[in-house]
């Protein structure tokens, strides 16, 4: 890429190390009502991100624009920006000079799926699920097509490309009968348009309505609890601070010194798997160009390390995990890919077994919580279980409690892994002890 090329130069030329940058992305959604088109919206973007680091100290800036002017112009901002930069020893551009490419035929395929398919798709997917018994409409529905593609290089001589594609469609309704009322959905995503199942989705977001129709609080008191393939990722990643090195480094990570220590059931396994290439959070490098790898975060109950990229890694004398996150606009964080949770050796009768609560939604997870404390108090709504059977509907109550002390109270863990909704979390189902439940 010439462009790179010039940038790069420029950079040097300057007395100063960096990396570029360029995000490209393509979508088309499209939502339906009342049987009509509502929303056919087509983008596509393209941004150029220069980080450039002098005499240790770091400096971003971006451009929309490809023309020459506008990418010199770029680099001179962000020489200007890092001269009035904090100094920063540990921020450097990795010393990798190597080369990098994902698999397009694996995360970005093709179909011969026109535009008028997809229109006609949405179109079903509300008129079919507006037919269904006591649908009084489908307020939220839509399809997605999504292709994003992602370039790095450095003056250190790294290349890395990598393109995805992802294809969702979602939909969820308002039913009613009498005076009770419920919303409720589903929703799919898939590499390839045609591998979506719109039939499916009406079919399950109609039974979750139906299902949780009627719900009524239980009353207030301790239970078992298993959270579904959704929530239970929501509530690891709200907590999800708790691993990361750049939290720790500025002194906000209640884990910052806890590696090695035990932090949860000794059977507990998770890991930062960005290889799994089902998930939509593969990555096969960070934002950084750093090649990913599968990261242990909590090893037999043990944390195991918290996530780096290179500048965190430098300032605790360790190596980056592979974990570095950033946008061409944005400055260096951290971020996780994706959550695996390793296989129990419970069986799912014995997951099943007894009473206990499976939530299905959870509300104010962002509002309600406190990563630094671990504290939550999350709207709920699920069943009231007995033997793997759903003998009530529960609705309006609030689960509360501290995440990092559950971690310890894990009654059991199954032998089967789902993916979430999203793909961005594989796990098996875990069965919670002594979670509090106020009616």
């Amino acid at each position: 890429m010439e462009a790179a090329e010039r940038i790069l130069q420029w950079i040097t030329e300057a007395g100063a190390t960096g990396d570029l940058m360029v995000a490209e992305g393509a979508s088309l959604s499209l939502k339906a009502r009342d049987g009509d088109l509502e929303e056919h919206k087509v983008s596509s973007s393209q941004v150029f991100g220069v980080r450039v680091i002098k005499d240790d100290k770091a400096g971003v800036a971006y451009s929309e624009a490809s023309d020459n002017a506008a990418l010199r112009l770029m680099v001179d901002q962000a020489l200007i920006n890092a001269s009035y930069a904090r100094r920063d020893v540990n921020e450097q551009v990795p010393d990798k000079a190597i080369t990098l490419a994902t698999d397009d035929s694996l995360l970005a395929p093709t179909d011969d799926v026109s535009v008028e398919e997809k229109i006609d798709t949405v179109l079903r997917l509300e008129r079919e699920l507006a037919a269904r018994d006591k649908v009084k409409n489908v307020p939220y529905n839509g399809v997605s097509d999504v292709t994003a593609a992602q370039r790095i290089f450095s003056t250190a001589g790294l290349k890395a490309t990598s393109r995805v594609r992802a294809c969702f469609s979602q939909a969820a309704a308002l039913v009613e009968d009498g005076d009770k009322n419920v919303m409720e959905g589903w929703g799919q995503g898939a590499r390839r348009f045609d591998e979506l199942d719109i039939d499916n989705i009406v079919e399950t977001a109609h039974a979750n309505c139906l299902a949780l129709l009627h719900g009524e609080a239980v009353p207030t008191k301790h239970y078992d609890v298993i959270f579904d393939t959704q929530c239970q990722p929501t509530m690891f990643s709200t907590f999800s601070m708790m691993f990361s090195g750049k939290a720790a480094k500025d002194g906000i990570n209640p884990m910052r010194d806890k590696v090695g220590e035990a932090i949860a059931d000794a059977r507990l396994n998770l890991f930062d798997s960005p290889l799994l290439d089902e998930g939509f959070g593969y990555a096969l490098f960070d934002d950084e160009g750093s090649p990913t790898a599968r990261t242990p975060l909590i090893a037999n109950g043990n944390l195991a390390t918290l996530i780096h990229n290179s500048a965190t890694a430098s300032h605790f004398g360790l190596q980056t995990t592979g974990n570095g996150a950033r946008s061409p606009r944005s400055t260096l964080e951290v971020q996780l890919h994706q959550f695996e949770i390793g296989s129990g050796e419970a069986e799912d009768d014995a997951i099943t077994s007894g009473e206990y609560l499976e939530l299905t939604d959870l509300t104010g997870t962002h509002s309600g919580a406190n990563p630094v404390a671990g504290d939550f108090s999350f709207g709920a709504s699920g069943f009231l279980c007995r033997d793997g059977e759903r003998i009530q509907p529960v609705r309006n109550i609030t689960v509360a409690g501290n995440f990092y002390e559950m971690l310890n109270k894990i009654g059991l863990i199954g032998q089967t892994r789902y993916w979430d909704m999203n793909r961005h979390a594989f796990m098996p189902r875990i069965r919670f002890s002594d979670v509090a439940i106020s009616g």
